[in-house]
Formats: structure tokens, sequence, C-alpha cells
């Protein structure tokens, strides 16, 4: 995938080098003096770095399986020493920001309102109203994905089509649950491997399936708050870009009778703080599509024209 970085001076690229380092693997705790046994336990929990300890809530490592409160204290003691967690200078993020990766989405006009592209270490939310080097995963909760469009987009950039599908992981999530235990896998594989980006499509749909009624309305959003700060993790442990598209509904309340039914993604709040940018869609001309920042950090409130073509996404053709 193509990959696009902000130009760095000489100074600016030697503070970022000594500033950033990627993700230890939980072994490097035994260093510490933390037994094979419970490191073993921390990663059949899922946790397979030192960042995921550290960044885990003491209360969750006490459910761990055969990991007693001493020890947790004497795991979240050794984690804290080796990922700084406390302040730091708005320079020094400010020069880890200027090195942080976009995706190009393939479109000029698309990239320009998103600054670069798709942002590494961060959630992207993409709803319809109506490159970084390393492997791709795909969770597909809806069943809609096919590869013969990532041939089609290879052949489109001179890539090699079976190298192509060979570095996208792929997995079909079947209930809310799946959906989750697919993420604890997803970290041991990003461990072993360099992941650019994480895809899930759609992150929402089989909460609709899992959860009917406002009865269970407090369960879903608990259930969905847990998986989003999931994906959070590996984008902050990992640096990968996180791509989720959701699901929209019709909320239908007096203001339709006028103005007819408001169109507002699924999740509510909950998503909508968990994501860092959000951007909705809508069908244009054609086969013409626009996307508009709805909200964002550092993004102004922008619009792009762009096509999805056989060969994946492009500017318009006037």
């Amino acid at each position: 995938m193509e990959q696009q970085r902000h130009h760095k001076t000489p100074q600016q690229q030697e503070e970022v080098e000594d500033i950033q380092h990627g993700p230890i693997p939980v072994d490097e705790l035994q260093k510490s003096g933390i037994a094979s046994i419970d490191v073993k336990k921390l990663r059949d929990a899922g946790i397979c770095t030192v960042e995921s300890v550290a960044y885990t809530p003491r209360k969750d490592l006490l459910q761990i399986k055969g990991i007693s409160e001493a020890k947790v204290d004497k795991i979240i003691e050794a984690a804290s020493k080796l990922v700084p967690m406390g302040f730091t200078s708005a320079s020094e993020l400010h020069a880890q920001r200027e090195a942080i990766i976009q995706i190009t989405t393939g479109s000029r006009e698309l990239d320009k309102i998103l600054e670069g592209g798709i942002e590494t270490g961060s959630i992207t939310e993409l709803y319809d109203q109506g490159g970084g080097e390393g492997k791709a995963m795909y969770i597909d909760a809806e069943g809609t994905f096919r590869p013969q469009r990532l041939l089609q987009i290879a052949e489109r950039f001179g890539l090699n089509g079976a190298d192509v599908l060979e570095n996208v992981a792929y997995a079909r999530a079947y209930n809310t649950d799946h959906q989750s235990r697919l993420l604890l896998e997803a970290a041991s594989m990003m461990v072993e491997t360099r992941f650019a980006i994480m895809i899930i499509d759609s992150a929402t749909a089989l909460y609709r399936t899992d959860f009917s009624g406002r009865g269970e309305l407090s369960a879903r959003q608990m259930h969905l708050a847990k998986f989003l700060r999931s994906l959070q993790k590996l984008a902050d442990e990992f640096g990968v870009a996180v791509v989720l598209t959701n699901q929209v509904v019709s909320q239908v309340d007096g203001s339709a009778v006028f103005a007819g039914p408001q169109i507002k993604p699924i999740g509510g709040n909950i998503m909508a703080h968990a994501t860092t940018t959000r951007l909705a869609l809508r069908k244009g001309r054609g086969e013409e599509r626009i996307c508009k920042v709805i909200s964002s950090p550092c993004l102004a409130e922008a619009e792009a024209r762009f096509q999805i073509c056989a060969e994946g996404i492009s500017d318009v053709k006037d």
C-alpha cells in the first residue's frame, strides 16, 4: 500500500528516533522478574505486548485465572517502567505526530481533505447517508468481502495479484462475541507481523441482530464500548490504521413531518466518542460519491468528490 509522510527536518527526525519504538513483546517482562508461566497466562488472555499490560485496567488483569493480586501489582510495576505513560512536552508530541503515516485512499481529492489519507494509530469511521508498508486485516461481519475486488485493484497499481491476496488476513465474524474474540487473535498476529491497516465491515451490523429492543440497549452499548476500546488499544499498541464502516438508521420524530426522517449512524455517543475521525458518505450524480468530514480533532469540515470503480476508489472523471 502507498504511504505518505510529513517532511521533517534532520533535528526532528533525530527526536522522533529517540522517542519512537515499536510494540514491546510481553515476553520482555521476564527480564523484569515476571515468571514465564505468568507471561503465558497474559498471552492466553490476549495480552501480547507490554503496552497492552500498561493500558489494561488493574481490575481486568485480576480477572486472569492463576494470577494473584500480588503478581498483578508486580506485573503492572514492571510494565510501567518499560512504557512511558506520564507527561511529555508538546514539542515531543508534535514530533511524534509529524512522523505519523497516512494511507492513501486512491483519490487525490479525498486524500486532500484528509490531509494525506487515512491516519494510522487512530480509528476512522465511515457511514453512508443514503499507504503504509505492511499487511492488511479484514473482519467481515456482513459476508460481503470478495477477493476478486482486490485483484482488480492490484492490477490498477501494477501489483502481483497473488501477493496482494497473501498479504490480506481475512476473518468472518458470526456474532458480537466472536467479533470481539477476533481482536485477541489479531493482537497475537500483529506481534509477529507488521500490519498497516485493519478494516471492520461493519462494526455495528451484528449488534443490531444480537441485541434487540430497548431492554437490551444498555447491554449492547456496554459491549460495543468494550469492542471499540479494544480497537483503540490495537491502534495505540501497533500503530495500525483502523477503519470501520457503520450502518445508519432513520430517526423519526415530530420534525420528520416537515423535514422527513433524520438519518444518523448507529452506536450513539459511544461510537461518536470512540472514533477519531468520522466521515459521512452520500451518493452524488451517476457513479459519484461525496465524502464529508463530520468530526475530527485536526481536520477542517470539508467535502470531496470521488467515485468507486472496478479498480477501487479514484477521482471523479468529469
